[in-house]
């Protein structure tokens, strides 16, 4: 079996105080599971897992990936990774990818489990990230969920919709222009999770596009972060720019990403490209 070794940022890493985190904890709705914002979790539950999540930090060690086999796809190669789950785009000048979905719903237990849903430029093999999208916690029994974005490794993660629920309709882009990258969420269900902001990076790669489904994972404990049961991911509409060439998916070397845990078993499956190039699902199978 041949191995390639690919460093990628975890980009959505935290540091969680085993105190600060059973004070927090104590505050959370008493329920079993979630998904929608059918009932509102009580205010003290909300906040106190909004503030956890605003100790959101960078990542700043990496994952491996490894090339499990070779796929019969022209350009599609099949890796392995212990916190990425879909697809990416390989090679170099990359200035725009964006893409749509319906956001899932989480069963959630007691235990604290995250799953982020995300777009972008860099990450996959190199040292910078300018990426957005979506994020679920599950947090006391009660699913929480944001829009976000990042770029790595300016800042740390910045919270911007508290209000995603099940069920939105929402797309993301990272478009860049030069050493101006242009960072949009839209949810069309609840506008004020929507957003557009405008960062400059001088030394970004722009040597790959992503469309990931990710466990976080956490700076301090040095380890991946339990993966919300979010059922199916369905990524749909993707398109990608590549110096002057536009296109999907598809288009360019792409490679299909399996999330697995440190024994080899699968955390959340992709499945194939449909047949326009443009869209694929992630099925998760366990947390960790």
């Amino acid at each position: 079996m041949h191995h390639l070794r690919r460093t990628v940022v975890c980009s959505l890493a935290i540091a969680l105080s085993v105190f600060g985190l059973t004070a927090l904890l104590s505050t959370a709705a008493n329920a079993s599971t979630a998904g929608t914002a059918a009932r509102p979790a009580p205010a003290a539950a909300r906040a106190a897992a909004l503030a956890t999540i605003k100790q959101l930090a960078i990542g700043q060690h990496g994952t491996d990936q490894r090339l499990h086999s070779a796929g019969k796809v022209s350009g599609l190669s099949q890796v392995d990774s212990t916190n990425w789950s879909g697809y990416a785009d390989t090679g170099s000048g990359f200035s725009q990818a964006a893409g749509s979905w319906t956001e899932p719903g989480a069963t959630c237990s007691r235990s604290t489990t995250y799953a982020a849903f995300w777009v972008g430029i860099d990450g996959y093999s190199s040292d910078t990230v300018e990426q957005d999208g979506t994020l679920i916690e599950c947090y006391g029994g009660t699913a929480y969920q944001y829009s976000w974005w990042e770029m790595y490794p300016t800042n740390d993660i910045q919270v911007v919709g508290e209000s995603v629920a099940a069920g939105d309709s929402i797309s993301a882009s990272v478009v860049r222009s030069g050493d101006s990258y242009t960072l949009s969420v839209t949810d069309s269900t609840h506008t004020a999770n929507s957003f557009t902001t405008t960062q400059s990076c001088s030394d970004c790669d722009n040597s790959s596009a992503e469309w990931i489904a990710e466990a976080p994972c956490c700076t301090d404990s040095g380890g991946i972060l339990p993966l919300a049961d979010f059922g199916t991911w369905t990524e749909s509409g993707a398109t990608v720019t590549e110096s002057s060439t536009s296109g999907v998916i598809s288009s360019f070397t792409d490679d299909e990403i399996t999330m697995v845990d440190n024994s080899n078993r699968v955390k959340a499956q992709p499945g194939a490209l449909n047949g326009s190039g443009n869209g694929f699902s992630v099925t998760w199978e366990r947390s960790s």
